[in-house]
């Protein structure tokens, strides 16, 4: 089923190439870890490994380097020689002034009036928390006055057709 174009077999082969690209990619990964023993094993019999050879700037720092005893005591008189003397903490106090005086602004306003920055009416804060219950109260208050009200006129319509009655009652009674 091979197409001229060879698209059919390019796709069987695609997962073939992968894993033979993979599997070459191991082999150059083992022979550069054989060579590397190799070299190593060969550096051991000579005494002189290839990767410890220092340069000649770290050669500067490995002679100078010697041990210093700062907070150790130690018991050994040669040791005793290498202990450093207490070391005296450096004074910041100037340093912290400078800081201190380059972090202070500049007033800008001399006098500050009181009256401004104080809030005009120090129970805002009452105020807002009391708002949404003020909102219930002020509808169920209105509720209840529009019942009074209707109840009212209730007792006026009665009283107007008693009244009203009455007068009917009487004109009646006189004609």
């Amino acid at each position: 089923m091979a197409a001229p174009g060879g698209g059919v077999e390019a796709e069987e082969d695609a997962p073939g190439l992968v894993l033979g690209r993979l599997e070459e990619e191991a082999r150059r990964r083992q022979e550069r870890l054989r060579a590397l023993r190799q070299r190593t094993l060969q550096n051991k019999d000579s005494g002189e490994c290839e990767n410890k050879r220092p340069k000649e700037d770290e050669e500067e720092t490995i002679k100078h380097k010697e041990l210093k005893l700062r907070n150790y005591d130690p018991e050994d008189e040669e040791l005793k020689k290498r202990k450093m003397p207490p070391a005296k903490p450096a004074s910041v106090e100037d340093k912290v002034k400078d800081q201190l005086e380059a972090a202070k602004p500049e007033p800008i306003i001399d006098e500050v009036d009181l009256a401004n920055l104080a809030p005009r009416k120090p129970d805002w804060d009452l105020k807002r928390d009391v708002a949404k219950k003020l909102e219930k109260l002020e509808k169920r208050t209105q509720r209840a006055i529009a019942e009074l009200i209707r109840e009212r006129l209730k007792g006026q319509e009665e009283e107007l057709a008693s009244a009203v009655g009455s007068a009917k009652q009487e004109g009646s009674d006189s004609d």
